[in-house]
């Protein structure tokens, strides 16, 4: 069953804040593998005119996916879970991500498409610290395969 267009535009409340810890930037750039030393290393980020570490750019598709949760978990929507799979993702920063930001996250759905009987969703997640300035904005692609796919 096709989603429902009326959908598109509709936002969902700002998540609760996420506090950016230093040891998860580490955690994180340790995972994909990247060893820039502004993101382990206070002086080393200092240096580069950081307040402290900075999180790799991907960092924050962790807290934007869960976000988009919400969106994904409407029932009224009616997207059925199970079939979806990440499409695609991709993020602009105003600024990087540092440790000690308190992060919110507010989800826009911004298009919803058929394509071979598949649904896609585009959803928007802006990301704000906890002074309001906006940090980032992150777009995930999610497609509900068509429900007779294997």
């Amino acid at each position: 069953m096709a989603l429902d267009q009326s959908f598109v535009g509709r936002s969902y409340p700002p998540t609760d804040p996420y506090e950016v810890g230093r040891e998860k930037i580490r955690e994180f750039a340790e995972a994909v593998g990247d060893a820039n030393p502004a993101y382990t290393d206070p002086e080393a980020a200092k240096a580069l005119g950081h307040p402290d570490v900075i999180a790799p750019p991907t960092f924050v598709f962790a807290i934007t996916f869960k976000a988009a949760g919400e969106v994904v978990a409407d029932p009224q929507l009616g997207l059925d879970y199970s079939r979806v799979v990440h499409g695609d993702q991709r993020f602009v920063h105003r600024r990087p991500v540092r440790a000690g930001d308190r992060l919110t996250v507010t989800s826009t759905i911004e298009s919803i498409k058929s394509l071979a009987g598949n649904d896609i969703l585009d959803v928007r997640g802006e990301v704000h610290d906890e002074a309001g300035e906006h940090v980032v904005t992150a777009w995930t692609k999610l497609v509900a395969r068509a429900a007779g796919e294997a």
